[in-house]
């Protein structure tokens, strides 16, 4: 059986890695083998536990496992073939050493090798639940949201490369003076297109399968975690929790006072834009979160007697289909009723209004040029039409 995987994500310094460790600690408690992995470069997984960690799973505290995962290891076990292959071409064409070693690996492919052993715990039968830290940014998980792209290429390109290659070989090398890349560099790239389609069927078992999102009450962080839970919704990945961090409580005072009312103003907003998935709160505590006392604190407040483990809300809440010169968003609203429907569309925020209730969602920058074109709710779901740029001009 598949064990319960939680991912964590949201943008820097909201406190997500001690969300994930206190998560990780309550799964445990409940008798479930828990590994908890930081997938950051910037590991802080290590400090919040108050133990030292290793690139493998290292015992805890009875069920509990933690580990900060190496991206360099997982480099070399992944890509070596590529960057022996790439690097030292780079160097001849006079790239400095450091900077070619750099130059080799992408964007994110560090932190994607790192996520691969999301797939190993879930092979292995090792434990009951993986809680993972990622890094700061939603991005990586988009790298696995293109199955059909990678399929593709198996199918499509790399049964041809060798012959390819083995004709090109002669002209590279007498005219380009250029070495083409051996097997084994196509290996490591024919490995890493199987592992992004395993990884993306992996992360879309919804029933074994959730992203958390954390943020902390602030505009800037709201903004970017909604950007977040859109592109997650339409990749087809299930948010079943929002979490809002560092909350001033009622007793803060008159100092910050006016914080915890532009808070609370926050709060309301985000319940109504991430809703119907459950927004849990934690406090701003009056010490560090660090160390198992706090982390079972934090814990307690974000799950109360909760199943930490459980899947807290079972299906996407958007999903969005786009044709040619049209496309159609699908908004679950569980809790309105069927009324007046208003659309205002100002940049990539859409404004939806059913029966009083007010929904601001944020639209992929694909959408940028479409309009809003109509909308109709039936069954507890609000669907919404967009032309595209080239029927709107016909209209």
């Amino acid at each position: 059986m598949a064990p319960r995987t939680i991912l964590y994500t949201g943008k820097g310094g909201v406190g997500k890695t001690s969300v994930a460790a206190a998560t990780a600690r309550r799964c445990a408690a409940a008798g479930l083998r828990t590994v908890v992995l930081s997938t950051d470069p910037a590991h802080s997984l290590a400090d919040a536990l108050g133990t030292a960690l290793g690139g493998e799973p290292t015992p805890i505290d009875g069920t509990l496992w933690g580990q900060q995962v190496s991206a360099q290891d997982e480099m070399e076990r992944n890509w070596a073939g590529v960057q022996e292959w790439l690097s030292p071409l780079l160097v001849q064409r006079g790239v400095d050493r450091i900077s070619a070693e750099e130059l080799t690996v992408p964007p994110g492919l560090d932190e994607l090798f790192s996520l691969l052993q999301i797939k190993r715990h879930n092979e292995s039968g090792e434990f009951d639940c993986v809680v993972v830290d990622c890094a700061p940014t939603g991005e990586t998980l988009r790298l696995l949201s293109f199955p059909d792209v990678a399929r593709w290429w198996l199918e499509k390109v790399f049964p041809q490369q060798s012959r390819i290659m083995d004709a090109a070989r002669p002209f590279a090398r007498a005219v380009l003076d250029v070495a083409l890349p051996g097997e084994e560099v196509f290996d490591d790239v024919q490995r890493l297109v199987r592992n992004l389609i395993a990884m993306n069927e992996i992360l879309r078992d919804d029933e074994h399968v959730s992203v958390r999102l954390v943020m902390n009450p602030d505009r800037m962080v709201i903004d970017e975690a909604r950007r977040t839970f859109t592109y997650l919704n339409l990749y087809g990945y299930l948010t079943d929790a929002v979490v809002v961090n560092r909350v001033f409580p009622e007793e803060v005072g008159t100092y910050f006072g006016g914080w915890r009312e532009r808070q609370q103003e926050h709060l309301r907003e985000v319940e109504a834009a991430f809703s119907p998935v459950p927004v849990l709160r934690a406090p701003f505590f009056d010490e560090e979160v660090v160390g198992p006392n706090m982390l079972d604190r934090l814990g307690t407040e974000l799950f109360g007697s909760d199943d930490a483990a459980a899947v807290l809300h079972s299906s996407v809440s958007q999903q969005l289909i786009v044709g040619a010169d049209h496309a159609e968003l699908r908004l679950t609203l569980p809790f309105a009723a069927r009324g007046d429907i208003s659309l205002k569309k100002i940049g990539l925020e859409l404004i939806v209004r059913v029966d009083g209730q007010k929904r601001t969602l944020m639209l992929p920058p694909a959408l940028g040029d479409y309009r809003p074109a109509g909308a109709e709710f039936e069954e507890g779901a609000l669907k919404v039409r967009f032309d595209g740029p080239a029927r709107a001009h016909a209209d």
